[in-house]
């Protein structure tokens, strides 16, 4: 069994909005709310986009007529699991079941080295099964 760090990809709908930093404010908070207390070892940032011309990252974020799309990343340790499949499966799982009707894609997976640190009863639950 390893242990894995998963990164998932969401986007997310913001209305009423301003500016790109207000939009980015904004779904951080929303998102943090759902995900806390229970998921509070979830990380939560914008994802980074290329650009197609000149291949320069800039954050994630489409506006128009005061809606804001988006791009949240979502990273959680799982321990345990038989592969990176099943860390895949286990984090859309988990992070699934509270953002509901939200897609959630898999960015990355990478095996880390370590045991269980400072980790919640919700997630150790969702672990074993």
């Amino acid at each position: 069994m390893s242990n894995y760090i998963v990164t998932l990809e969401a986007a997310w709908l913001v209305k009423s909005v301003d500016s790109v930093e207000d939009a980015m404010n904004i779904a951080i908070s929303e998102v943090g709310k759902l995900l806390n207390p229970d998921l509070n070892f979830v990380e939560i940032e914008v994802g980074t986009t290329s650009c197609p011309a000149c291949g320069e990252a800039f954050d994630s974020v489409f506006m128009a007529a005061g809606t804001g799309l988006v791009g949240i990343l979502l990273e959680m340790k799982v321990y345990d699991a038989e592969s990176e499949e099943h860390a895949a499966r286990i984090a859309k799982s988990t992070i699934g079941k509270v953002l509901r009707n939200t897609a959630l894609n898999v960015v990355d997976v990478d095996e880390f080295e370590g045991g269980k640190e400072k980790m919640g009863k919700k997630q150790q639950a969702e672990e074993e099964e």
